[in-house]
């Protein structure tokens, strides 16, 4: 970390005297939500750094960092055509990478396995792997701090709307087997859509679940609760969990619960039921069982989920090929030490400021053979798929 901001201040230093030798015209260009790429441009892990901004011509815009494959901002114009950034996160590369005073998943490509393992352990082909448990005694999203969200990714730009970026994690890297390669490619498309694919191949069998872990407030305003989102999630059944986050290997309806989003309707009027697993959780985390999956097979050009902010208009609508949805409402933001982290334009985040809609495999799936599994083979391809279409609703 001293290395880092050394690089980080350095950095900062030399671009204040071209600044002020320049008269200012070496400035570098904001984005449309507020960074300066100069800001994120550093050493890690003996690796280059950067900001890369991926955009169309109908003013979206994708700000994202080769650091955990972090998105950045997410900027969409809203019902009167104002841009709005509708993701979570820092507006520097020294906050995401320090993971002891601000630890945080924002935006992340998530991997080698994104979620939780219950006791950071599974079986394969009849061996057993103990994984970092970085979760009371679970392993969640990889090994948290020494996961995949705070490596180095290899990038690639091509063109002003697509961004590739490689990594390749070593055999028992946080206990997982195998030397895995896997990229994640984002992509802004005409129609104001990101879309992201996650392919991957390994020298020996092991599990790989990855995802994309983008905190949305569809209003913008970062300073308030998002009870007035209102949320739609295409599953009639859902997986419920231990006070651990743990499935517990029940399937259940969402009939008659808290947890059915079938029909549209505000977050605000379910966060606070009385009912177990909401209040277990404090708020949302949990996976739902998507009606888009059958047969063994997702269906990516249906909608798996949808957010609307009755304040800006901007509508989300969700696909996928994975047949499980993580809905979490941001239930450790704003709580304890939490409260006073500042992050993007000096903002300070309350409980349940956002939504994340992270496509994955069931949590534990590796220890629930039952479920569809993570597995992936030498000689084969994992591939992933997850697209966030925005429109605009005037009502």
């Amino acid at each position: 970390m001293k290395k880092l901001r050394k690089s980080f201040l350095g950095m900062s230093a030399v671009a204040l005297i071209m600044t002020s030798c320049a008269g200012g015209s070496n400035t570098p260009a904001l984005t449309l939500s507020g960074l300066n790429p100069a800001d994120f441009d550093t050493l890690i892990q003996e690796k280059p750094v950067k900001l890369y901004t991926l955009k169309n011509d109908k003013g979206m815009e994708v700000c994202i960092t080769n650091y955990g494959g972090r998105i950045v901002s997410l900027v969409v114009p809203d019902r009167d055509g104002k841009n709005t950034d509708v993701v979570l996160g820092f507006d520097n590369i020294a906050q995401y990478a320090d993971t002891l005073n601000s630890p945080s998943d924002y935006g992340s490509s998530v991997g080698r396995y994104a979620n939780r393992i219950g006791g950071a352990q599974f079986t394969l082909n009849n061996e057993k792997y103990v994984l970092k448990a970085n979760d009371n005694s679970n392993c969640l999203h990889g090994g948290g701090a020494t996961g995949w969200m705070n490596k180095v990714y290899d990038a690639e730009q091509i063109g002003d709307s697509i961004l590739k970026l490689t990594i390749v994690a070593v055999d028992g890297e946080n206990g997982f087997p195998g030397t895995v390669t896997a990229t994640t490619t984002y992509k802004v498309t005409a129609d104001n859509t990101l879309d992201i694919t996650w392919e991957a191949t390994t020298d020996k069998e092991t599990i790989i679940n990855q995802t994309n872990h983008n905190y949305y407030n569809l209003s913008g305003d970062f300073t308030q609760a998002a009870y007035d989102q209102v949320l739609y999630v295409n599953a009639d059944y859902f997986t419920p969990s231990d006070k651990q986050y743990i499935p517990t290997g029940e399937v259940k309806p969402v009939e008659g619960t808290a947890m059915d989003f079938r029909t549209p309707h505000a977050i605000g009027d379910s966060i606070h039921a009385t009912y177990n697993q909401i209040q277990n959780a404090t708020g949302y985390d949990h996976n739902y069982c998507l009606n888009t999956y059958k047969d063994g097979k997702g269906d990516d050009t249906q909608v798996c989920a949808s957010l609307y902010s009755p304040k800006t208009g901007i509508f989300m609508e969700m696909y996928t090929n994975e047949p499980g949805l993580q809905v979490y409402s941001a239930n450790f933001q704003g709580v304890g030490k939490d409260a006073d982290i500042l992050r993007k334009h000096g903002q300070k985040y309350p409980k349940h400021v956002s939504v994340c809609l992270e496509s994955q495999k069931y949590p534990d799936s590796p220890n629930h053979p039952e479920w569809a599994q993570p597995s992936l083979k030498p000689g084969e391809k994992y591939y992933s798929h997850a697209a966030y279409r925005f429109s605009v609703k005037n009502n």
